[in-house]
């Protein structure tokens, strides 16, 4: 499996992955699942994926080269594509095609056509863009509300991104959330594992210096796997613990409610709740 996490700041961009596949226990392996496209100065994008590794690859390689339908122009690219919209119609022309050539086969295999992708950046003329693809080729676009998106294992890390993650956040900021959140991610699924691919793109560059490859010896990744849940338990041992007894505290936790009764408990076996 794997985690990555894309999000769209006023300041710029922030992409981390790690890469890991697994294909049973004793099936590890490493590949990247990070694609980075910079033509400077015009155009910078960035793609994430997950899901069947070789689904994932094929379509990086077909986008490369695909090319779909530009009436009264020349075919549109993602070299040459006006927009990040139209990049991202590419990409999802690239998944069709990876669909139309193996889909059959897979579902023959017994193997479901499963991928999906987190692509974004900006082309000199308009704004930074981000895009979560699906297996489809279809695909919705972050906004304001929604300003990050995450694909495969996202659960664990999703909590933290939620409570600090906004537009207005500053980019080594956004960096260490996203960090933390594959940190709660490498803590509890195995399927996600180091090294981890993390850039960085400021807003109107159309390039990135800002790439690092962060495994277990990486200080500052290190730093925080050993402190974050050091220092999670002071944060958690200052909430004040339950009283059922509804003796001296601010918070009771046992109160009268106007709408829910107390939980009934069944005492013989022919009474009913209902």
């Amino acid at each position: 499996m794997t985690y990555c996490v894309g999000i769209k700041l006023d300041a710029g961009l922030v992409f981390l992955s790690d890469s890991r596949t697994n294909a049973g226990l004793d099936q590890i392996s490493t590949f990247r699942k990070m694609m980075v496209y910079e033509k400077a100065g015009d155009r910078f994008m960035v793609m994430l994926s997950a899901g069947n590794l070789s689904i994932s690859q094929s379509v990086r390689e077909i986008l490369q080269v695909e090319k779909i339908d530009n009436p009264g122009g020349e075919p549109l690219t993602i070299w040459n594509a006006p927009s990040m919209f139209d990049a991202v119609r590419v990409l999802g022309s690239a998944v069709r095609r990876v669909y139309d050539q193996d889909g059959a086969s897979l579902k023959q295999s017994g193997i479901d056509f499963n991928t999906s992708m987190i692509f974004g950046g900006q082309i000199k003329g308009e704004a930074m863009r981000l895009f979560l693809v699906y297996s489809a080729g279809n695909f919705i676009e972050a906004t304001r509300e929604t300003c990050f998106f995450q694909i495969g294992e996202s659960k664990y890390g999703k909590p933290v991104l939620d409570r600090m993650v906004t537009p207005a956040s500053g980019l080594d900021e956004a960096a260490k959330c996203a960090l933390v959140s594959m940190d709660s991610t490498l803590k509890s699924n195995l399927s996600v594992g180091l090294p981890l691919d993390l850039l960085v793109y400021e807003r109107d560059r159309f390039a990135s210096d800002k790439i690092a490859c962060i495994d277990e010896h990486n200080p500052y990744f290190h730093m925080i796997r050993s402190s974050w849940g050091q220092r999670l338990r002071p944060v958690f041992e200052s909430i004040d613990a339950p009283r059922w007894d509804g003796g001296d505290t601010a918070h009771p936790l046992s109160t009268a409610d106007c709408r829910y009764e107390p939980m009934r408990k069944i005492t013989h076996p022919g009474e009913k709740l209902v």
